[in-house]
């Protein structure tokens, strides 16, 4: 199974503005969504990679536990549906309802969300504080398939907690490490 780590985005950047549809409600999910939240959580995963499926309770988990904090989360799938008809919307859905997604879970058709937050893998986590700069990103947690460690979100949990009770997040952050994102022809960050 191929790795690829995220990008390491610098820390201080502003989260990059997103319209798209949410494949459970078919509501339009924007940046704009999340501007009143204490911090702003963006998930890139998709149904049929195995490091998401390896995490994949924990994010449902991490969904209900932050509800009410004041923490925003929004869930984006960018992968090429149809090379990989399994992260099709039809999917994403099922995936989000029957994980008990308590965030809207998006599909990013052309790509250009995951283009501008330099999402690399799935999964793929960025944290933003409540001005909207980014403050974490990075793994979940050590966890990986097969290496025996449990899952916890222990990394991503303390950087959230920590940016709802506005205390300083450690600026050495592990990379999290997953399945490319599926890039269409052409459309590689690097094409």
């Amino acid at each position: 199974m191929p790795e690829t780590p995220s990008t390491m985005l610098a820390l201080g950047t502003i989260a990059p503005d997103f319209t798209l549809p949410d494949v459970v409600s078919g509501e339009t999910v924007s940046l704009n969504s999340f501007k009143s939240k204490k911090a702003f959580l963006v998930m890139f995963i998709c149904p049929h990679c195995p490091f998401v499926k390896h995490v994949q309770n924990e994010l449902a988990r991490i969904g209900r536990d932050y509800e009410d904090s004041g923490l925003g989360i929004v869930a984006i799938s960018s992968n090429d549906a149809e090379a990989f008809p399994d992260d099709a919307p039809p999917r994403l859905k099922e995936m989000a309802e029957s994980l008990g997604f308590r965030f809207p879970f998006c599909y990013d058709e052309d790509q250009k969300a995951a283009l501008s937050y330099q999402a690399a893998c799935t999964p793929d986590f960025f944290l933003f504080d409540s001005s909207l700069k980014l403050v974490y990103r990075g793994q979940l947690d050590d966890s990986r398939p097969g290496n025996g460690v449990p899952v916890t979100g222990g990394d991503l949990r303390g950087a959230v907690d920590a940016a709802l009770s506005d205390h300083a997040i450690d600026e050495h952050q592990k990379p999290s490490i997953g399945c490319n994102i599926k890039w269409k022809p052409g459309a590689e960050p690097n094409a």
